[in-house]
């Protein structure tokens, strides 16, 4: 029998603005949120009739984390987040520290956790795989990449690695995966698979920054 899908509930908040994620187990109402950018009340809502389980984290960046104290001490569960390299100045004490292909549990289903590294050195995607692999196929990419680019990146190093990313980890994804990004709306990846490829196909140089597929 074909298992239901983790429920996503989704809303918009901080100036920016960043999208914060909420994924609840459809059997057992356990929760997690993810990215709580600003706005705790808000984020409140968005866990009605839910038993949040833990909190977690794509990456440090300070518009991702504006209300993560917060709602840590509000609902009182564990913050999860990579332990790679986080942003300057930001002191990111998580409960727990994943790595590449960790799963966590919520309730009777499970998000399996992909190392993206580029934009940021603790950037990571949540795959929604639920409890047969790719039985969901839906990907919460933080700032990984969006439908028009790769995530911003602040050296040569930082795109290079942004690159190598891409390479292999996202483009081993299938076509009909829906990535779920930081900031704006969701995409199917098989609709930019070509794009990717071709950024992909070019020689950048010593660029970094703000980059489009079509570049």
């Amino acid at each position: 029998m074909t298992q239901s899908k983790f429920r996503l509930r989704t809303v918009e908040v901080g100036p920016w603005p960043v999208n914060t994620y909420v994924l609840v187990c459809p059997v057992e109402r356990k929760s997690v949120l993810i990215d709580p950018g600003a706005d705790p009340d808000i984020l409140s809502d968005l866990l009605v009739d839910t038993d949040p389980v833990a909190i977690l984290l794509t990456h440090s960046h300070p518009d991702h984390i504006g209300a993560l104290d917060q709602l840590r001490d509000l609902l009182d569960v564990p913050a999860m987040a990579h332990s790679g390299s986080h942003y300057p100045g930001v002191m990111l004490n998580a409960d727990t520290w994943l790595e590449d292909g960790d799963m966590v549990r919520v309730g009777r289903r499970a998000l399996r956790v992909y190392h993206t590294p580029g934009h940021i050195g603790d950037l990571v995607c949540y795959a929604l795989w639920g409890d047969d692999p790719g039985s969901d196929e839906r990907v919460i990419v933080g700032d990984t990449l969006f439908e028009g680019g790769p995530g911003k990146t602040w050296s040569v190093d930082g795109f290079q690695t942004s690159l190598k990313t891409l390479r292999e980890v996202v483009l081993a994804w299938p076509d009909e995966i829906v990535c779920y990004p930081g900031h704006g709306s969701p995409f199917r990846l098989g609709d930019i698979r070509t794009h990717v490829e071709e950024f992909l196909s070019k020689d950048h140089g010593d660029f970094f920054g703000d980059a489009t597929w079509g570049m």
